[in-house]
């Protein structure tokens, strides 16, 4: 586990309307830049019954947050370091502490909005320890989804130009907006061809906001389409430690620099 730090610490959420637009990637992407730039950075696993940051980062942890939630150990105890190893300059990138979640357990998305809000504070009470806590969360707009939004500091919605993205998009912006009105909440635009395709995504879902909602997202930039990110995945390694230059790359310094 990483050094105490008890001030300045944010719970950044990573969400979105719908799955497979790459937002467990952007969560482990942000942590590994984080990081590598020395910042006491944890990883929350919070897509209860779907979780899959394990998988991606190829960790095989002995405790997880099922455990937490069944009581058999606390959330400082399911803590898995994750050591980022070397960059293509030889020099080692450090360590991200990591809470994995439990796949395919039905009963942790089905539970209770106490146990769920007892589960915020205990988060809340964790990331004292750190400069920036990253939860990964479930798509969708399940209770338990919206209900661990609720101590966040900031949410990014990932996004793509898909049409369906964007509705299920707006979906969870609204009602998260409507729970609270003064979210700092920011758009992320995964898997575009070029630059422009992001902006005009971005501006597609910042103008229902703008109509309906009557507030207007922070646009955190857009991510290009990259071989290099599918290869990372499959190879279970954070993008910057397998490829470090890469325009998905460039892309996320980018953004991790606004966030």
């Amino acid at each position: 586990m990483t050094s105490p730090k008890t001030t300045g610490s944010r719970i950044i959420t990573v969400a979105s309307g719908k799955g497979g637009v790459g937002k467990t990637w952007t969560s482990t992407t942000l942590c590994h830049l984080f990081a590598s730039q020395g910042k006491r950075t944890l990883l929350f696993d919070g897509d209860l019954g779907l979780a899959n940051v394990d998988i991606q980062l190829g960790l095989m942890p002995d405790v997880d947050l099922g455990q937490v939630l069944s009581g058999g150990i606390t959330l400082d105890q399911a803590i898995t370091p994750f050591d980022m190893g070397h960059s293509g300059t030889g020099k080692g990138q450090g360590v991200f502490d990591v809470i994995s979640g439990q796949s395919g357990s039905g009963s942790l998305a089905s539970l209770k909005k106490e146990r769920l809000t007892r589960l915020n504070q205990e988060l809340v009470t964790l990331s004292r320890q750190y400069d920036l806590t990253i939860m990964d969360l479930g798509a969708g707009v399940e209770t338990s989804v919206m209900t661990l939004c609720e101590m966040s500091d900031k949410i990014i919605v990932v996004v793509t130009a898909d049409p369906t993205s964007l509705t299920d998009a707006y979906a969870f912006i609204k009602l998260n907006h409507r729970r609270n009105p003064d979210m700092n909440l920011a758009i992320l635009v995964n898997m575009v061809e070029d630059r422009h395709e992001g902006l005009r995504t971005y501006e597609t879902l910042k103008k229902v906001c703008e109509n309906f909602l009557k507030f207007t997202p922070e646009y955190l930039g857009a991510v290009r389409r990259d071989k290099h990110v599918v290869d990372a995945i499959r190879h279970q390694k954070p993008l910057m430690q397998r490829h470090p230059k890469s325009l998905a790359g460039e892309d996320m310094l980018e953004i991790a620099k606004k966030v």
